[in-house]
């Protein structure tokens, strides 16, 4: 008589994640009026009209204002020759009243104008301490507000104390405001700062506080809103593919245990680079996004060990006849990987004759990306916690960013006029890159901020939070606040390397862009996870919703 076979079925977790609310039916229910072949001549006739407007002020505080209000609608992009040639010539310590001197201050380190906080000496006691009498002052306390988050790593604490004065006289003040619009405005600006705000979504949300300003300009304003519509155009067009492809991996039916997060991860390829000429780079970030989000799950909550071993195997390997040694759920994560690079790579040599493949599968992307998940495995089954050191050491990577940085910088060297294979040697160092490390420590930072509660119920204990609860044995508010100062001093670094001439041009600002783009998506709690009304909103406002 044979004996019965038993076999061991692992026990599987669940994150517990409600499915999408994206469909594919209701991504092809939106439509659009707007594109560039029908309204691309009345946008260039705005452009024109916009920079004869800029060139006729001569006052410098109105010039300025208008760029800050350029710089908010998402247009000022469009007169970047101009704006430079006139911070250039500015005396950065010309301005009387603190309202001009904090937004000059802010617009010039914006553009990459080096000045010293010492300007703001004028308004100081002798005690390095700011008057007293400017709390009076809101138009000033809120410009020197937005002007202290462009400090730098290093710098004295001018900005600090500036900070400190202008929270406290703001809270307290909007209490009392009459004007309802500037009440709203700072509170949004206690929330997120201009400096961390995505420009795409700041655009939205400033064209409807301008349309209600009775000194707007009507040129500026169609400009503003023209521009949104046909960008949205592009977005729609592209997510309708990106849909189909999705649709065609059946991720659902096959992983159901995964999350469904196509076009929330369009919506931060979208943020990143959001140019039309970019829609290749748009497409692999989001195809990226999607599938890493997959694979994360499959890391973090459904994968037996003995699998997730065969998995990152495989992936070092990079053939496709490993396959078959694989898990069928895991199958469909290889292949859709595989191809997705593939795609990529059949790109960049037909368009440049370039062979990407070695930076996308070794040097960088996946390879170190799956190696930093498979650690936070073996941490969880092998009942390990980590300092907190060892957390960020290891989950800078295995956040994603840093893959999705180096698509941007392929894409951008895809992009220009002479290909500089040299520049291929900055991914040699990539590991040693602060630009890699701080866009990505954000990111961590305001991810672990966000989903600790719900990942500490889970079981999972690999954030920071709980890191340095354990570690310092201190409580969670203490935990909290050590990793707030840490998110707050990582952004004064990265500020200062936005302006390093070392980095490829372009590069760095791009990386800005995209960790405002993060800052965002975690703004209303777990943007990959829960799907809230005020991420629906968003999604909504800025990919399907004319203005």
């Amino acid at each position: 008589m044979e004996s019965d076979l038993i076999v061991q079925v692992p026990e599987r977790r669940t994150g517990g994640y409600l499915p999408t609310v994206w469909d594919p039916q209701l991504i092809n229910s939106f439509t659009t009026p707007y594109t560039y072949e029908s309204d691309g001549i009345r946008l260039e006739e705005l452009k024109q009209a916009a920079r004869c407007l800029f060139t006729s002020v001569n006052r410098t505080d109105e010039k300025l204002d208008m760029i800050d209000k350029m710089e908010r609608l998402d247009i000022a992009k469009f007169f970047d020759k101009e704006i430079n040639e006139f911070l250039a010539h500015l005396n950065p310590n010309a301005a009387t009243d603190l309202f001009t001197l904090a937004l000059q201050f802010r617009l010039l380190r914006h553009h990459g104008f080096f000045v010293t906080s010492d300007v703001f000496n004028k308004f100081m006691n002798s005690d390095g301490k700011f008057t007293e009498k400017l709390s009076e002052d809101i138009g000033g306390l809120l410009s020197l507000y937005e002007a202290s988050y462009v400090g730098l790593a290093g710098e004295d604490d001018v900005l600090e104390e500036a900070n400190t004065f202008t929270t406290k006289h703001l809270e307290l003040a909007m209490e009392n405001l009459e004007d309802r619009d500037l009440a709203h405005q700072i509170k949004q600006s206690l929330d997120v700062p201009l400096h961390r705000r995505l420009p795409c979504m700041e655009a939205r949300n400033f064209i409807n506080i301008y349309q209600r300003d009775g000194n707007n300009s009507s040129v500026l304003l169609e400009l503003a809103k023209l521009n949104f519509n046909l960008l949205q155009s592009v977005y729609l067009s592209e997510l309708r593919e990106l849909s189909e492809w999705w649709s065609g991996l059946k991720m659902k039916e096959k992983l159901p245990f995964a999350r469904d997060r196509m076009v929330e991860c369009y919506f931060w390829a979208v943020g990143s680079v959001p140019e039309p000429k970019f829609y290749k780079c748009r497409r692999n970030l989001t195809k990226y996004g999607s599938l890493a989000t997959v694979l994360d799950d499959v890391y973090d909550i459904y994968g037996s060990m003995d699998e997730l071993k065969k998995y990152t195997t495989a992936v070092k390997r990079w053939n496709m006849e490993v396959r078959d040694e694989l898990p069928e759920y895991m199958e469909v994560c290889y292949k859709a990987m595989y191809d997705h690079v593939n795609e990529m790579v059949e790109d960049a040599l037909n368009a440049h004759g370039l062979n990407i493949l070695p930076y996308i599968k070794e040097m960088l992307m996946w390879v170190c990306y799956v190696q930093s998940l498979h650690v936070e495995a073996e941490w969880y089954y092998g009942g390990y916690m980590p300092t907190l050191d060892e957390h960020l050491k290891n989950s800078w990577i295995s956040i994603g960013i840093a893959v999705g940085l180096a698509y941007v910088f392929l894409a951008l060297l895809e992009d220009s006029d002479s290909l500089d294979h040299s520049q291929l040697q900055f991914f040699d160092h990539w590991s040693e890159s602060d630009l890699f490390y701080l866009s990505s420590l954000i990111t961590r930072l305001l991810d672990d901020l966000t989903t600790s509660k719900v990942e500490m119920e889970r079981g999972e204990i690999t954030n920071s939070i709980q890191c340095y609860m354990i570690q310092e044995g201190v409580s969670e508010e203490e935990a909290r606040n050590h990793i707030k100062s840490l998110t707050s001093e990582s952004w004064k670094r990265l500020n200062k390397l936005v302006v390093d001439p070392s980095i490829p041009t372009g590069f760095a600002k791009i990386a800005l862009t995209m960790t405002r783009c993060v800052q965002r998506m975690y703004q209303f709690g777990d943007w990959f996870g829960i799907q809230s009304t005020a991420n629906k909103d968003c999604v909504t406002s800025s990919l399907f919703n004319c203005v």
